[in-house]
């Protein structure tokens, strides 16, 4: 089985008598309330989905994140894990001490404070985000979230309800299953919306040189035009039940949240499938993408710039792909010499309208199963209209 990334899968879940005396030390430690993402960053941390990390990041080993793309350790890590809170909140919290980490008033987890810094966050934006333009929701979120950041290991002490408990959430249970399974090579396939055609090819291709496809969608938090995750699963879960063989598939949860970080969200993603167990991971057209702010195939030309050893897991990347009607199959640009008009290929808008006005996108482009269940959706839930479908 694949190591994890940095050598040890870390667990901050406290039980039995530590998490007592944890507990009954949070009734008096200060108090910092944790909005959804931060909740969902909590959980990964703990679960070991971000290991190597055991907290959230200290001064040091933010600034080289957000500079070189590595911890002060040097191990490769892109995306800084941060906990933002107020000026007036981070009053009361000082270094060497500890506070209560806090969701709908319940004790999540107990923050050991080693950092209270003020972070750059134009240059974070710049460097992670390729851009301060507050149409790209994480530089939204960079700009509307405290201007103090903690730093510091945690304990979680009262894990959040598994919103999908029939499924795995932790890298121990992807782990075992595979081990279970005997499968030596597992590709992963990163998703925060339904599965189209042309996903379903990439997938099915990766799978030829694979023993096992880890199906691993995001179901923390996304932007608010994404799919809700409970519609998402739902589409999944028609999808497998027809076209995948269940022999070689599983599904499984990923609590996190998408940043939208374009490249180096790949990367990421990449070593967060590394802790789960995965040895391969698929990277497509505009991989954690939004809006044009970056590349079509930005997102694969970065791991040309890190050692495949420093990363340890290998990418699988593919081209845009589509249905030829002239070779009577999915296709893309490396396999197909037809003309472009020969291509069935939606737009995402194009397929909303569809699904809208309770009409199937063609079956080229969407499998019935997985159009029956976003129409259904989309006529019992209005809000849902506005979501991105196809993407």
């Amino acid at each position: 089985m694949i190591a994890p990334h940095g050598g040890t899968l870390i667990n901050r879940i406290v039980t039995g008598t530590e998490r007592e005396a944890l507990l009954a030390k949070a009734q008096g430690l200060p108090k910092v309330p944790l909005d959804a993402w931060a909740l969902s960053d909590v959980e990964m941390l703990a679960i070991g989905g971000f290991s190597p990390l055991q907290g959230f990041l200290t001064q040091r080993d933010y600034e080289e994140v957000v500079r070189n793309r590595r911890l002060a350790s040097g191990l490769v890590w892109t995306i800084p894990v941060t906990l933002a809170v107020d000026a007036q909140t981070a009053k009361g919290l000082s270094a060497k001490s500890d506070a209560a980490l806090v969701s709908h008033g319940h004790v999540v987890a107990i923050l050991h404070l080693e950092d209270v810094y003020q972070p750059d966050k134009v240059l974070e934006a710049q460097q992670v985000l390729k851009t301060t333009d507050a149409s790209h929701p994480g530089a939204a979120r960079l700009q509307q979230t405290g201007e103090v950041y903690l730093g510091g290991t945690i304990s979680m002490v009262n894990r959040p309800a598994h919103r999908f408990p029939q499924y795995p959430h932790d890298p121990q249970e992807t782990r075992k299953l595979f081990a279970e399974r005997g499968w030596k090579r597992i590709v992963a396939f990163q998703t925060r919306n339904p599965i189209h055609r042309a996903h379903e090819y990439i997938q099915k291709t990766a799978l030829e040189i694979c023993d096992g496809l880890l199906l691993h969608p995001v179901v923390g938090e996304t932007k608010g035009d994404d799919v809700p995750a409970a519609i998402r699963m739902k589409s999944y879960e028609a999808l497998l039940a027809n076209y995948y063989p269940k022999a070689r598939v599983v599904l499984a949860v990923n609590p996190s949240s998408m940043r939208y970080a374009g490249p180096r969200e790949a990367i990421f993603h990449a070593l967060i499938r590394k802790n789960y167990g995965c040895t391969h991971f698929i990277v497509g057209r505009d991989h954690a993408g939004v809006g044009k702010f970056y590349g079509t195939y930005d997102a694969q030309k970065i791991f040309d710039e890190f050692d495949p050893q420093a990363l340890g897991i290998t990418p699988l990347f593919f081209e845009n792909s589509f249905y030829c009607t002239v070779c009577g199959s999915m296709a893309s640009t490396k396999t197909c010499p037809h003309a472009e008009s020969n291509r069935v290929s939606l737009s995402g808008t194009k397929v909303r309208e569809l699904l809208q006005a309770g009409t199937p996108p063609p079956r080229e482009v969407s499998r019935p199963e997985v159009a029956s269940v976003l129409i259904d959706a989309m006529a019992a839930n209005p809000a849902v209209r506005g979501t991105s479908a196809a993407a």
